[in-house]
């Protein structure tokens, strides 16, 4: 796969307005959710990007909501939303008006679902969408025990088949005090 990168900012002009490049991020239920703003502001430091995030139910635990400075999507928008017909869906909504999405931390419960097709909260929704023709980025996030598990490489390995680019794992001292990938 080709690296990805992001387009040049336009040249000021007052004729023509300048299009934001728009990043949906996604939060997943691993303990390095803990650096979402982090992630957040550092995104936004970049002239020309628009950020916007979705989370799962469990990424919400790691971190506080009003430290992220963009709108934050969770499953009861998705269920608000719609009420009939002719309403928008969100994960569709959230799908279109992206032109990245970067899954980090993605933990390896949200990690099987996608890889096996399950789509029941609003990111896996999202992501099970998404259009193939635009980048996704996921960045694999957990104990190393969970990591070195045979599932895991299966689990990568598949959403690199469906065209996703892993950032891969580094090696640290986490949180619970192991040390690894």
């Amino acid at each position: 796969m080709e690296p990805i990168s992001l387009p040049e900012p336009a040249q000021n002009s007052s004729s023509m307005p300048q299009k934001k490049f728009r990043i949906l991020v996604g939060v997943t239920g691993s303990v390095a959710a803990l650096k979402l703003p982090l992630l957040v502001a550092e995104l936004l430091k970049i002239p020309g990007l628009e950020v916007k995030v979705v989370t799962t139910e469990r990424a919400k635990h790691f971190y506080n909501a009003q430290e992220i400075p963009v709108t934050l999507y969770g499953d009861e928008e998705e269920w608000q939303l719609w009420k009939g017909r002719s309403d928008p869906v969100l994960h569709i909504e959230l799908r279109r008006w992206a032109d990245l999405m970067v899954v980090a931390p993605l933990d390896a419960n949200t990690l099987a679902k996608v890889a096996n097709g399950i789509c029941d909260n609003l990111l896996t929704c999202v992501i099970r969408a998404w259009d193939l023709s635009k980048p996704l980025l996921f960045c694999p996030a957990m104990n190393t025990a969970m990591w070195e598990h045979p599932l895991t490489a299966r689990h990568v390995e598949q959403l690199k088949a469906f065209g996703y680019t892993e950032i891969p794992c580094v090696v640290k001292k986490l949180v619970c005090g192991d040390e690894g990938q």
